[in-house]
């Protein structure tokens, strides 16, 4: 799936000189966490969420200002969370440095993406630039909830055998000359050893996920890899 296939269309936007009350109140009865913020041109210029109001003097809720946090943080840092609590316009507050992607991205990308920046969402541009979408972590979810399982015929014994070690052989992690299974009726029996309890789960996993498994039993012990 990509970035298309999830994304939330149209966005709700404001423009750079919408206030922060107006902002705080769209937050508020659209039941949304971020607004980005766009030019003229429908162009991204920055974000604006709920984090970004957390410290601010209408709440009363502005960080210290004591003599201490001045030597550890310095003056600039100061004015900035000034501005961030007592400016009126959006423009002054929202987050500048965000990162887009478009809309033929893959989910496995924007979840990295969201990973790796520690965000919540990320704006879809189209070629020139143009917010078309928002892909948040809910959007992820929504994805998981609603897949459906692949119709695939069932496979016979000996086919689900030959299966299981191709996928056990393609993991970089899987210490497959420690590895036996046998297959009846469905029934897949590991054997063997694990140097961990994560791989030993991995490979009771890639067993379950193939068509015509009906049980898997898990004899592996764990052992360090060298152990034959």
């Amino acid at each position: 799936m990509q970035a298309r296939d999830v994304m939330v269309s149209p966005v709700i936007t404001v423009g750079p000189t919408a206030t922060v009350r107006q902002v705080a109140q769209m937050l508020l009865e659209r039941r949304i966490s971020a607004v980005p913020v766009v030019d003229a041109d429908n162009k991204v210029l920055g974000i604006v969420s709920e984090g970004d109001l957390l410290h601010r003097a209408e709440s009363a809720t502005e960080r210290s200002s004591s003599w201490w946090l001045r030597l550890l943080i310095g003056d600039a840092q100061l004015a900035t969370d000034y501005v961030k609590s007592h400016s009126i316009k959006v423009q002054d507050i929202m987050t500048q440095d965000i990162a887009t992607a478009a809309p033929e991205t893959p989910l496995y990308e924007i979840a990295m993406l969201l990973e790796e920046r520690k965000i919540k969402r990320v704006p879809i541009v189209n070629g020139e630039g143009q917010l078309i979408g928002i892909v948040s972590r809910a959007n992820l979810l929504q994805a998981v909830a609603s897949a459906r399982p692949k119709l695939e015929i069932s496979l016979p014994d000996s086919a689900i055998r030959k299966r299981f070690f191709e996928e056990i052989r393609k993991q970089p992690w899987a210490h497959t000359f420690n590895l036996n299974a046998t297959v009846q009726n469905g029934v897949i029996d590991i054997w063997g050893f694990a140097p961990s309890l994560a791989e030993r789960t991995a490979v009771r996993v890639a067993a379950e996920a193939i068509p015509g498994v009906v049980a898997v039993n898990d004899h592996l012990l764990e052992t360090p890899a060298f152990v034959y």
